[in-house]
């Protein structure tokens, strides 16, 4: 069976869970699911640019309202639970847990700990973060010691 690590910030849409879950061609895939609420994951103004980079001027003037503390760390759980049954529900092995502090350190935790064979981060574009290379994946593939594929979110959720 193929180990994959998923680093997500918000529940996975039915085109996401059909994405990772399809890589593999036939190959039965176990999944660990890393999930850290966006509003605890990078500041507002460089949400808003993104926001802005992308064309969603609504969004980046609603970036205000994206939980943050308490609520964002409630939102995440029931996001987690949502991908988990999704991915479980398409024939998938599934288990999870939500990142509260310092991604990289629990994703390189979770990647030894299990023996993983690949890390998949599947989020919306962070067009600055990106650029920068200071993005989850491009900091991750310094970090873990296996294969990271750094993938976009196929809608909103």
């Amino acid at each position: 069976m193929f180990t994959s690590v998923l680093m997500i910030e918000k529940a996975l849409t039915s085109a996401d869970v059909e994405f990772v879950t399809t890589l593999h061609g036939d190959e039965q895939v176990s999944f660990h699911v890393l999930l850290q609420p966006r509003g605890d994951q990078a500041d507002r103004l460089l949400r808003a640019i993104d926001d802005v980079a992308l064309g969603e001027l609504d969004e980046a003037a609603r970036e205000r309202e994206v939980p943050e503390g308490a609520a964002a760390k409630d939102f995440g759980e029931r996001a987690l639970e949502v991908s988990l049954q999704a991915l479980r529900g398409s024939g998938s092995e599934a288990e999870g847990r939500l990142i509260e502090d310092h991604p990289l350190d629990a994703l390189k935790s979770l990647v030894e700990e299990i023996g993983a064979d690949e890390v998949i981060v599947l989020t919306d574009p962070h067009y600055v973060e990106e650029f920068f290379h200071r993005d989850w994946a491009s900091r991750a593939r310094h970090k873990v010691g296996v294969p990271v594929l750094k993938l976009f979110s196929h809608s909103k959720a």
